[in-house]
């Protein structure tokens, strides 16, 4: 889905990737982001503490010169860096992407797990090298995935399916085995997360991966 090529319907579909207290913050970045020649693209939607927030798959705006984005607060230029965290260019995501992977703020949690779910292998290590917390039990950050994901359960399972598919299409040379490739790494890692936070197993949309099995 792609929206109307009006630039007034453009802000309103950043501003909604984002919790409405956050709204002020989105517009002054929004002042600072050159205009677009493309609408954003796909949105999915998803809730964040209990506010459903609507994030655009793509956007095609040219990033801002060093100057604006340093006069930004750092809140602002978190926003910033989640939004380009869904640019076309797969460079550009992941520059944005090493900026805000380590926030512990609830609203960039669902940038981030989008991008584990694309088809970029940098992309992927750069979110396992950013999360180490993930690995440990009862830490912030896997507090914070956990609750993201038990909230969200359709929208993590269509991540583990575009993983899987991206893996088979792309990467099966690579890691013969779904267990080997950085995706599945990731996942494992979420579902720990969410397992600790609802004390259940969780659903797997995925294959069997333990020790290595594909």
């Amino acid at each position: 889905m792609q929206l109307p090529r009006d630039p007034s319907n453009f802000a309103h579909a950043l501003v909604a990737a984002f919790p409405t207290r956050l709204a002020s913050d989105v517009q002054s970045v929004l002042a600072v982001i050159p205009e677009a020649r493309f609408a954003p693209m796909m949105p999915f939607e998803v809730v964040v503490q209990g506010e459903t927030v609507v994030i655009p798959s793509r956007i095609y705006n040219a990033e801002p010169g060093a100057e604006l984005e340093r006069a930004l607060t750092g809140t602002q230029q978190v926003i910033l860096h989640c939004l380009y965290s869904r640019h076309s260019d797969g460079r550009v995501r992941q520059r944005h992407l090493e900026q805000i992977v380590a926030s512990g703020e609830p609203w960039v949690v669902p940038f981030v797990v989008q991008l584990a779910g694309e088809y970029v292998l940098e992309i992927l290590e750069a979110i396992g090298r950013g999360l180490p917390g993930l690995a440990v039990l009862g830490s912030a950050q896997r507090r914070l995935y956990g609750e993201f994901i038990a909230r969200n359960p359709a929208f993590f399972a269509r991540t583990e399916r575009r993983v899987v598919s991206y893996w088979s299409c792309y990467y099966r040379w690579k890691y013969g085995a779904f267990g080997m490739y950085p995706g599945c790494v990731l996942l494992e890692a979420f579902r720990a997360a969410v397992v600790e936070q609802v004390g259940a197993q969780w659903p797997r949309h995925t294959p069997r991966s333990a020790g290595g099995r594909g």
